[in-house]
């Protein structure tokens, strides 16, 4: 199987690139690492931010994205999750 690999801190996604992949995992919000010490330092309140929002603030830092993204056939994955890992390669 082929792959490729970006180092998004080197090599960082554009918003257009970002939203693309945004709208392939159900939004920006599913996107966003909330968990990250970069997001908790905002105090964004989830129920409240927009989209664009989040766009603007993972395009400009790109700790803020969850990782990693793995995108096979069209379909992403974010975030390691394994077993959804293990149906696509496996």
């Amino acid at each position: 199987m082929r792959y490729t690999t970006r180092d998004i801190f080197r090599q960082p996604l554009s918003r257009e690139e970002i939203a693309a992949l945004a709208a392939r995992a159900g939004g920006a919000q599913a996107l966003f690492s909330w968990k990250s010490p970069s997001a908790r330092a905002l105090a964004l309140d989830p129920a409240t931010v927009d989209a664009a929002r989040l766009l603007d603030l993972m395009a400009g830092e790109p700790r803020l994205i969850r990782r990693p993204l793995v995108l096979v056939d069209g379909e992403l994955i974010v975030g390691g999750e394994v077993k959804a890992l293990a149906r696509l390669l496996g």
